[in-house]
C-alpha cells in the first residue's frame, strides 16, 4: 500500500512552492519507512495519513463545524492500515454526510502537511485533498457526534479566520482545475 499512496502523491500538480515542500516532505516521510496510518487515537503515531474530500457544487463548497478541531473544515478522516485512501473518502462520505459518490473518486487535487489544533493539537495531518461533485439540494444525514453543523459556503465567502490554513490555496487551485479531472476515476484506484 505504501507505493500506492506514494504513486496517489505523485500524481498531484503542484500550485506552489508551499505544496511543492509538502509533496517532498511527504515523500521522504514515506519513503522513510515510517508507519504512515494512526493507529491509535488521537495521535499515534504523531504524522499520519488523511483523507479531505471537499464537497463542492457550482461556486459552494462543504464544510463542517468540526468538534474537535474547533474549525469549518472539509469533510475527511484518517486512512485505515491497508487501505487506498480513494477507499478512506468512499467509506467517510457514508459515515460523516450519509451519502455515495455520484462519480469516480479522482486523484486528490492537493496536498497539505499540517500541525492539528484545537482538542487534540499537537500532531502533523499529512492530508491528500479529493472533490466529491455533491449537490446543495442533497439531503445529508452528517454524523452529530463528530459536527456541530454542516453548511454550504461560496467560494468567495469562507470562513477563513476558522478554517485549515491552507483552504483558500486548496479553492485557488480548484477554480483553476479542469472540471474533466476532477470527477474522473482513475484506473488504479483501489
Amino acid at each position: 500500500m505504501r507505493a500506492e499512496i506514494r504513486a496517489e502523491i505523485t500524481t498531484i500538480s503542484t500550485l506552489d512552492d508551499i505544496e511543492q515542500q509538502h509533496i517532498a516532505s511527504a515523500i521522504a516521510w514515506i519513503d522513510s519507512g515510517v508507519q504512515l496510518c494512526r493507529i491509535a487515537k488521537p495521535a499515534t503515531p504523531p504524522i499520519h495519513l488523511v483523507a479531505y474530500f471537499v464537497v463542492v457544487d457550482d461556486g459552494h463548497l462543504l464544510l463542517v463545524d468540526h468538534k474537535n478541531a474547533q474549525l469549518w473544515l472539509p469533510t475527511g478522516g484518517h486512512v485505515d492500515p491497508g487501505e487506498h485512501p480513494r477507499t478512506t473518502v468512499a467509506r467517510e462520505l457514508a459515515e460523516e454526510l450519509g451519502i455515495v459518490a455520484s462519480h469516480g473518486i479522482a486523484a486528490p487535487l492537493m496536498l497539505t502537511c499540517t500541525t492539528t489544533v484545537g482538542l487534540t493539537a499537537g500532531h502533523t495531518d499529512v492530508s491528500l485533498w479529493y472533490v466529491i461533485q455533491g449537490s446543495r439540494s442533497q439531503t445529508l444525514t452528517f454524523d452529530d457526534s463528530e459536527f456541530n453543523s454542516v453548511r454550504w459556503f461560496a467560494f468567495d465567502a469562507l470562513p477563513v479566520d476558522r478554517t485549515d490554513p491552507h483552504l483558500q490555496r486548496f479553492v485557488q487551485k480548484l477554480a483553476a482545475a479542469s472540471p474533466f479531472d476532477l470527477v474522473k476515476e482513475e484506473a488504479s484506484a483501489g
